[in-house]
């Protein structure tokens, strides 16, 4: 990652098995992320982007995806970026937190990433 990079983390996340598409999304919004939220002073940004399956271009057939959700954590500089990264790879997360991920990610499933941006 270059000093010019944004510093971003991608955490690609799986509903727990049994919870519906609709279950999952109202309790990550109205009770995962408000609890995450309080230990996010070093980010400047806390996006979830979920995805919307579409048709095989060939078989058009629906197919269950592999992740429900594309998390982005901006982090407002290197030395936050650092201390998240520091987490993410100790997996040294509050307990509460990963109490609460229990509740609604199929963890062994989660997949982070570093980011690094190209444009043009």
């Amino acid at each position: 990652m270059t000093d010019d990079s944004p510093y971003k983390i991608l955490i690609f996340l799986k509903r727990r098995p049994g919870m519906s598409v609709e279950e999952f999304r109202e309790y990550y919004e109205n009770h995962h992320r408000p609890l995450v939220k309080q230990y996010s002073s070093g980010l400047s940004r806390y996006v979830r982007r979920y995805l919307e399956p579409l048709p095989h271009i060939d078989t058009k057939e629906m197919m269950e995806p592999e992740f429900d959700v594309v998390t982005e954590l901006w982090c407002a500089n290197r030395q936050a970026f650092d201390g998240l990264l520091g987490m993410v790879k100790s997996g040294t997360l509050p307990a509460e937190v990963l109490e609460d991920e229990e509740r609604v990610f199929d963890r062994p499933k989660t997949r982070y990433f570093c980011l690094t941006e190209c444009e043009g």
